[in-house]
C-alpha cells in the first residue's frame, strides 16, 4: 500500500510538472518516473527511444571500424601493423572495463547531465559542488568539440574523395570548412525539424552500418594482396624516432581510442528514453562489445591489404589508396569511401544530439550565462533548439579556425579525449571513494555486486594510462606543427572553468545533488 501511495505522489507531482495527460510519450515508465522525481527534475523531453535504436545511436556515433581508416595512420607511424592491432584490441578490453563501470552509474541516475551528475551525488560531501561543476564544463567542452571533430573528418574526407576524381583539384583549407560547416547543418536539421524521427532514422542507418562492414571487408578480402600474419601480428614500426618501440606504442594507442569514445552518450540520452535504467547500461556493454569487435575485425583486415607502408605518403590518405590499390578503379574505391562518409556524417548527426543534451542538461543546472536560453525545449519539437543552434554555431566557429592554421584547430580539437576520459576517471574515482568508505549506494539495475570495486580499479587503471597516452606527440622533439596541444588546452580549461566558478558559477550553481528527492 505504501509503494502504491509512494507512485500516485511521483504520478501526481509529474502531472503538475508536464502538463495534461496527453503526453504520452513523454511519461516514459513508472520507473522512469519514479528516477525523474528522485532526481528533482522535470520530464520535458519525449521518450522515443527503445534499447534497438538507442543501441543503433550509440554504435553509429562511435562509428568504430569506419573512423580507424582516416585514423589509422597514427598507429602505423607509431607502432606498424603489429602496434596497431594490439592496440586497438588492448583499447577494446579497456573500455569494456570502463563503460560496465559507467553503465552501474547511468542505471542508478539515468540522467541527461551523466558525469557531471554522478559526481554531484556521489563526490565527498565537501567537494562535490566544485568537482561537478568542472566536470560539467569539461563535458560541455569536450563534446562540443567532438562534435567540430567528427564534421571536421567528414569534410577532409570529402575534400580526398574529389582529389582522387578530379586529379586537377587543390585542395583548400577553406573548403573543408565550408564543407564541414555543411555536414553540421545536415545534423542540425534532423536533430530540430526531424528530430521525432530520429530514433527510426537510427535504426535504418544501423542497416548501413551493418551492411557496409561487409560492403567494405569482403572487397578487401577477395581482392587484396595478402600480408603475411606473422608480419601483421609481429611487425612494429617506430616511425616517429621514439627512444624504443614501448613509448612508440604509447605514442600510437590514441588510434585505438578515439574510435571506442563515447559509448556514455546512452546517458546523456537517457531523458528520451523508455525505462533508462535498464536500456542504458545494456546499450552501453552491449554498443561497446559489438562496435569493438567490428572494429577489431576490420583493423586485422586492413593491416593484412596494407602492403608497403609508402601508403601513408598518399596525398590522398592511406585507406583511400589502400582501397584503390586493392580495386585497381577509381568508382569502386569511391564507392567504398562513400560509404565512410556517409557514416561519418550520421555519426555526427548523432554526436550534436548527445552535445546539445549535454548543454541542455549544464544549463537546466543554472551553470552557464543564459541558462535558461539554452535551457529551453521548444514546444511541439520537444527538443533544446537553443542548445542544437549553439552546438552548430561551435562548429562552424571551430571549423573557421582552420582557415588560418589547422594545427591550430587540431590543437582545439584534441581537447575531446582528454575531456571524456577525464569525466570518467573522476565518476568513476567517486564510485570507488564510496566502496572503500562503506558509503551507501543508489540501487542499480544493472549491480555489479561483489566484482564492483574491482572492475571500478581496474577501469581507473586503464583511463589513466589512456589519459597520459593521449598526451604524448607523435615525435619525441616536435616542433608547433607536429606538437601534442592537448595538455595546454585542457590546462587552460581547467584553469578557465576554476576561474569562471569563483567570479560566477558557485553564487549559481548548486549542483544536481542539491534537488535530488530522498525516497524512503
Amino acid at each position: 500500500m505504501a509503494s502504491k501511495a509512494h507512485d500516485t505522489q511521483i504520478d501526481t507531482v509529474f502531472a503538475e510538472e508536464v502538463g495534461d495527460g496527453s503526453h504520452e510519450l513523454k511519461k516514459g515508465t513508472p520507473e522512469d518516473r519514479a528516477d525523474m522525481y528522485r532526481m528533482g527534475k522535470v520530464q520535458e523531453l519525449n521518450r522515443g527511444f527503445r534499447f534497438m535504436s538507442i543501441f543503433s545511436f550509440c554504435c553509429i556515433l562511435m562509428s568504430t571500424w569506419e573512423v580507424q581508416f582516416p585514423i589509422s595512420p597514427i598507429a602505423l607511424v607509431n607502432g606498424g601493423t603489429g602496434g596497431y592491432v594490439w592496440a586497438f584490441f588492448l583499447s577494446w578490453i579497456g573500455f569494456l572495463i570502463i563503460n560496465t563501470s559507467l553503465a552501474e552509474m547511468g542505471s542508478m541516475a539515468p540522467t541527461t547531465g551523466g558525469q557531471y551528475h554522478w559526481i554531484s551525488e556521489f563526490a565527498p560531501r565537501q567537494y562535490q559542488k566544485i568537482m561537478s561543476y568542472l566536470m560539467g564544463w569539461i563535458c560541455v567542452l569536450g563534446w562540443q568539440a567532438m562534435c567540430a571533430t567528427s564534421a571536421y573528418l567528414a569534410g577532409t574526407q570529402i575534400q580526398a574523395l574529389v582529389a582522387l576524381n578530379y586529379p586537377n583539384y587543390v585542395p583548400e583549407t577553406w573548403h573543408g570548412s565550408l564543407l564541414t560547416i555543411a555536414v553540421a547543418a545536415y545534423g542540425v536539421i534532423f536533430n530540430t525539424w526531424l528530430a521525432k524521427k530520429l530514433p527510426l532514422v537510427e535504426g535504418l542507418v544501423l542497416v548501413i552500418h551493418i551492411l557496409g562492414f561487409f560492403g567494405i571487408l569482403v572487397p578487401l578480402w577477395v581482392l587484396s594482396p595478402r600480408t603475411d600474419a606473422k608480419a601483421v601480428f609481429t611487425s612494429f614500426n617506430n616511425g616517429g624516432g621514439w627512444n624504443n618501440m614501448a613509448t612508440s606504442f604509447v605514442a600510437g594507442i590514441s588510434a585505438g581510442i578515439g574510435p571506442l569514445l563515447g559509448a556514455d552518450a546512452a546517458v546523456h540520452m537517457a531523458e528520451e528514453l523508455q525505462d533508462a535504467a535498464r536500456v542504458v547500461p545494456r546499450s552501453m556493454v552491449w554498443t561497446t562489445f559489438f562496435n569493438g569487435l567490428f572494429g577489431w575485425i576490420m583493423v586485422i583486415s586492413y593491416c593484412f591489404c596494407l602492403g608497403s607502408l609508402d601508403v601513408l605518403e598518399s596525398p590522398y590518405g592511406a585507406y583511400i589508396q589502400v582501397f584503390y590499390n586493392s580495386t585497381k578503379s577509381t568508382g569502386a574505391t569511391s564507392a567504398m569511401v562513400v560509404i565512410i562518409i556517409v557514416m561519418v556524417i550520421f555519426c555526427n548527426l548523432t554526436m550534436i544530439a548527445t552535445a546539445s543534451r549535454q548543454l541542455f542538461a549544464f544549463a537546466r543546472d543554472d551553470a552557464i550565462p543564459f541558462h535558461n536560453w539554452f535551457a529551453h525545449v521548444r514546444p511541439g519539437w520537444d527538443v533544446p533548439f537553443n542548445s542544437v543552434i549553439t552546438t552548430f554555431i561551435t562548429t562552424s566557429l571551430l571549423s573557421l579556425i582552420g582557415i588560418g592554421s589547422a594545427v591550430a584547430l587540431n590543437s582545439i580539437l584534441s581537447l575531446t579525449t582528454v575531456a571524456i576520459l577525464t569525466s570518467y576517471i573522476c565518476s568513476i574515482g567517486c564510485i570507488i571513494w564510496r566502496r572503500l568508505t562503506n558509503q551507501p549506494m543508489l540501487p542499480s539495475k544493472f549491480d555489479l555486486g561483489k566484482w564492483g570495486l574491482p572492475i571500478n580499479i581496474v577501469s581507473q587503471v586503464f583511463l589513466v594510462f589512456f589519459l597520459v597516452a593521449t598526451f604524448f606527440p607523435p615525435v619525441p622533439n616536435p616542433v608547433p606543427e607536429t606538437m601534442n596541444w592537448s595538455i595546454v588546452i585542457y590546462g587552460a580549461t581547467i584553469l578557465f572553468s576554476l576561474a569562471y566558478y569563483f567570479f560566477y558559477g558557485r553564487h549559481t550553481y548548486a549542483g544536481p545533488v542539491e534537488y535530488v528527492r530522498k525516497l524512503e
